[in-house]
């Protein structure tokens, strides 16, 4: 039976892991694939009457078509500063407006761009496994530090082997989200 104490842990760890493994999610929607998404534009500011703004706070993001984004600014006064923001964030896209809105097209992606692109993917993978590699060691520590203050040995390697299991399972989810990336961004 484990104590309530290395419970806690436990769920801390699976808290901790999940939050990394969401945030993985979210940086590989930044990550073009090749199909157009508002997610793309995620993470890009626009300097809106004074204030930094995410775009999609200051227009309305629409995919038009697979390769194809429209943005239409709320008020036509911010349309170059949306132009600057994209230029500035290097999405590897130059937008075209006519006064009124900006499309985005997105170029076909070339072979030496997809495996850059995955590379990205993989560097953001890599990252997530060491994050969650590290609340895998600090929950053992913690448990090791509770075995100094009393814990019996069988519970701490119950507890240890718990975490494993569940570090396992997550680190497993981080291959999957890659693989499916992969997939979808060879299959364009």
């Amino acid at each position: 039976m484990l104590t309530e104490e290395v419970e806690l842990i436990i769920d801390d760890v699976k808290t901790s892991m999940q939050k990394a493994i969401n945030h993985l999610e979210q940086e590989l929607t930044k990550i073009r694939a090749g199909k157009a998404s508002p997610t793309m534009l995620d993470g890009i500011v626009v300097d809106y009457y004074g204030n930094p703004t995410p775009i999609n706070q200051a227009a309305n993001i629409t995919v038009l078509d697979a390769k194809t984004i429209s943005i239409q600014p709320w008020e036509k006064s911010i349309l170059a500063a949306i132009e600057r923001a994209i230029m500035q964030a290097n999405i590897g896209i130059t937008p075209q407006s006519d006064g009124n809105q900006i499309r985005l097209f997105l170029p076909p992606l070339t072979e030496e761009r997809r495996k850059e692109l995955f590379k990205k993917a993989s560097a953001e993978g890599e990252n997530s496994k060491v994050a969650i590699r590290n609340i895998r060691r600090d929950a053992i520590e913690q448990i090791k530090k509770g075995q100094k203050d009393g814990l019996s040995e069988d519970i701490a390697k119950d507890a240890e082997a718990n975490i494993q299991a569940v570090t396992d399972k997550h680190i497993a989810l981080v291959d999957k989200h890659l693989q499916a990336k992969e997939k979808e961004m060879m299959s364009v």
